[in-house]
This record gives structure tokens, sequence and C-alpha cells, in this order.
């Protein structure tokens, strides 16, 4: 399987720049597996595919403002350095440009009182560095931190409060989980007033949203390692959706790899914590997950190789080109997708 088999065009107007108002107004292309159909909604229209007795499964990970615009402190250049992963206490794996002049012990200043100490250079631009503060290291994040857009929005100052979900809790991503962009408060109301159980998990989104696929065979890339937690109230009631006969909803597919990474080979949860790298492309077989609420992603991402396993590759290839023809909003702060 070859990462080239994952291509689709896409023309660049297409790429949304800034978010839909209200959340849920975006637009929303549905597919039924089942019926091999395709329906183009809004997507305060999802309540109408959600049954009393599903479970929606969100991922409540909180965006920190990670994006780091600094100075060396010799005056040579400046540095931008994207937090990415805490290795140990005040060490953190960090991806910097430029990183050909930087070396093992260059000192960089984001400000008076908060500064770093790369301490060791790995490959790709990646970096440990170690940083210095008098306070709480989230206080100096927010403060002189901006938001870690993708690449391809050009705003430099965007609303940090628009780069997070509405159920955003815990601290710790470097990215957002971006399906979950969609919801209001109003919406999930609604939605849990019609008997639907809203199940949280945590998955910190790390280095694997920036790092493209860069071999030709697919099964040879490897997954950054992200942090995860499932606890014993969540499983349980995944469980218990699960023997009732409910649905288990997937919200963006850090719900998909934080529940797959998790569940046995028969589906059933238990409370856990960790690291996983796990990489679903075409021949996984889900344990878990029976439809998801996704963005549409990247050519030849391991995104759209995860859509591709739920449904095939040549049916994803097929629903992305329809979505480019109907004019749809790509990526972050894009259209959704709902898959069933």
């Amino acid at each position: 399987m070859k990462t080239s088999d994952f291509y689709y065009d896409l023309p660049e107007e297409l790429i949304a720049q800034t978010p839909a108002e209200p959340r849920d107004s975006s637009r929303l292309l549905v597919y039924d597996r089942k019926e091999d159909r395709i329906e183009h909604r809004i997507f305060h229209d999802i309540i109408d595919y959600l049954e009393p007795g599903d479970a929606l499964i969100i991922n409540e990970t909180r965006v920190l403002p990670v994006r780091l615009m600094g100075t060396k402190r010799d005056g040579t250049a400046k540095v931008e350095c994207l937090l990415l992963k805490r290795d140990h206490l005040d060490v953190w794996e960090a991806l910097v440009r430029p990183a050909k002049r930087l070396r093992e012990g260059t000192f960089i200043d984001f400000g008076p009182d908060f500064f770093c100490e790369i301490i060791e250079k790995r490959d790709e631009g990646i970096v440990l560095a170690k940083f210095t503060y008098d306070g709480v290291f989230e206080n100096f994040v927010e403060r002189y931190g901006k938001a870690p857009l993708p690449p391809y929005i050009h705003d430099e100052d965007p609303d940090k409060e628009r780069y997070q979900t509405v159920y955003a809790k815990t601290n710790g991503s470097a990215a957002a989980p971006t399906a979950g962009f969609h919801f209001t408060k109003e919406l999930l109301q609604r939605i849990k007033d019609k008997g639907i159980d809203i199940i949280p998990v945590l998955l910190h989104v790390g280095l694997g949203t920036f790092r493209p696929v860069k071999v030709d065979d697919v099964t040879e890339h490897k997954m950054h390692s992200e942090y995860y937690e499932v606890s014993q109230d969540s499983a349980d009631r995944i469980n218990r959706v699960r023997e009732n006969g409910g649905r288990i909803i997937a919200v963006g597919t850090t719900s998909v790899r934080t529940l797959e990474s998790v569940a046995d080979e028969n589906g059933h949860m238990v409370a856990q914590k960790g690291n996983t790298e796990i990489f679903i492309y075409p021949g996984y077989r889900f344990k878990c997950v029976d439809a998801l609420i996704t963005n549409f992603h990247l050519p030849e991402s391991t995104l759209i190789m995860l859509v591709s396993a739920l449904i095939n590759r040549e049916k994803t290839l097929e629903i992305y080109r329809e979505a480019v023809r109907e004019r749809y909003r790509f990526f972050s702060f894009g259209d959704a997708m709902f898959i069933k």
C-alpha cells in the first residue's frame, strides 16, 4: 500500500482560513455505509442521526498556546519554538526553527523572566529544551505563547479560545482535536437531552499532527507517541452502552485512537493511562468505534488513512472528491463529515 494511493487534488481556495460562526453552522457531509449514500446537511442536523442509547465520545484535551517566539541570547536570530510534549519536569520536546542555527547549549529568551536551554538535538528539527521561570509554567506559556495553528492557516494572531473545543478541560495538546470545533454548548445539551451519553476521554495531540508521511510504503511510517487517559467512569459507561446495543460514535480521530488503544479484542474497555503509537490504516479491524465525526484531512496523511480504514480507500477518495465538487471547506476550520 503506497502513500500516493491516498492522494486527492484539493484547490487551495477550499482550505478554510476562518471558522464558521456559530460553530454548528458549518456544513456536514453524511455518509451512510450501509446504504452507500451521501447526504449534505448543516452540522446542527447531526442530532437527527444520533439515537437514544448511543454514546458520543469527546476528547477533552485543551490546547496550550505552545507556539513561542523568541530570540537567541546572542541576538543573532529569531527562533520559533513549538512545544510538543513534556519529557520530564521542566524539559520539553519541541520543534524549533531554524534548527540548523541552534546548537546544544544555546539559550533562547522568550521574555525577561522566561527562557530555555537546548540540551539535546534530535532529527527533523526536534530538540529537548529545559525551561527556566519563576512560578507556574502554564501561566508563562499563556502570557508569551500563541495558538499553534497548522501551516496552512495564515492568521498570525488567532483567537486562542476559538482554537479550543467548548468542552476543552485538561491542558497538554500541541494542536486541537478539531472535529469537536463544530459543537456548541447548546447543541451538546440537546444531544444529551435526547438520551445520548456524552463520554469524555483524553488524548494530548502531539507531533503526529504535524509530521507528514515521508515513506512510500504506508506500513513503514512510525507514529509519534501521544499520551492518553480513559477513566474508570468513562470505561464503565462505554461498556454499558455497548452491552445495551448502542453505538460508540467518536468525535475526531483522536478519540478513535484513544478508544482503539484501550479496547480489547472484544471491544471491552478498561480504565487506562499511558502512551500510544497506534497507526490505523486500511486492513485494521475496529474493536470499539462504530461511527465517526471528523473534519476533512490532508492528502496522503495518516488521518485520511484512518478514515479509509473505516470505509475503504476507494470510497474515501470518492467522498473527498465529492466534497471538492460541492465546495466544502477543508481542514482545521473547515466543514465536517459523519461516517455512520
